[in-house]
């Protein structure tokens, strides 16, 4: 089974996004593995060595899909 990892800080736009997109995603298909970045900051290198720019964020397959914008991993260290 692929991993999903979804990138977030816990904030109004993160929760929403999980609230929708996360469960829209197949569970036969991905296990995805939720990572709040103001709970676990040491995983911030992490999130960007693959990518990530902002939060809330979500990485499938490799690739980063950016949603909305809630705020900058920058801000999160």
């Amino acid at each position: 089974m692929k991993t999903a990892i979804y990138f977030h800080a816990g904030c109004p736009v993160c929760q929403s996004v999980e609230a929708s997109l996360i469960n829209a995603i197949d569970p036969k298909l991905y296990q995805v593995e939720q990572v709040h970045l103001g709970k676990q900051p040491q995983r911030i290198v992490e999130a960007e060595g693959l990518g990530v720019k902002s939060v809330p964020a979500l990485v499938l397959d490799q690739q980063v899909l950016h949603i909305n914008f809630g705020a900058a991993l920058a801000d999160l260290k």
